[in-house]
């Protein structure tokens, strides 16, 4: 009896110090390379492309993205698919965009969406869209289109080329 309890004592005392954990090194995460614009009109490879830059410009927003995404203008229906998604652009911007907000237009075919993008803020009011991100993914030259449409709304406009 007498050298249980001389054992139960020691586990007792030796209890807090098995305990302590040593200080560990903070944990780095592995920040994966950004992806790479598909050179093909593959429009899953697009879609995960157009995530991963989303993903990477989500500093300062506070809801989830609005993306629009054209597919080639090869593919079948094109021409529905851009009315389409203008008419959704054009309904979602003449309802206004609050601040924290994203917008991200992105397609194979760079044109077709710059034209669409300074449809869509043709009607937008100068002033309205302040704390609002655009993110236009494309071409310099549509960049360059898309800011100035873009811009006057008080957007913080960022272009990313498509490479």
């Amino acid at each position: 009896m007498n050298t249980m309890s001389r054992l139960l004592v020691i586990a007792c005392l030796a209890l807090p110090f098995a305990a302590c954990k040593k200080e560990e090194a903070p944990k780095v995460e592995a920040v994966a390379a950004p992806l790479t614009a598909p050179t093909s009109d593959d429009v899953s490879a697009w879609r995960t492309y157009v995530t991963d830059v989303a993903k990477r410009n989500m500093d300062g927003v506070n809801n989830s993205p609005y993306v629009y995404f054209l597919p080639s203008e090869g593919s079948e229906g094109f021409g529905g698919q851009y009315e389409r998604l203008l008419e959704k652009v054009e309904g979602d911007l003449s309802r206004g965009i609050i601040e924290g907000n994203m917008l991200v237009f992105a397609s194979p075919a760079s044109t077709k969406i710059a034209e669409l993008a300074v449809t869509g803020f043709g009607q937008v009011g100068t002033g309205t869209m302040k704390g609002v991100k655009v993110v236009f993914i494309g071409k310099p030259e549509d960049g360059e289109k898309v800011k100035a449409a873009a811009e006057p709304a008080g957007v913080k406009y960022v272009f990313v080329e498509a490479k």
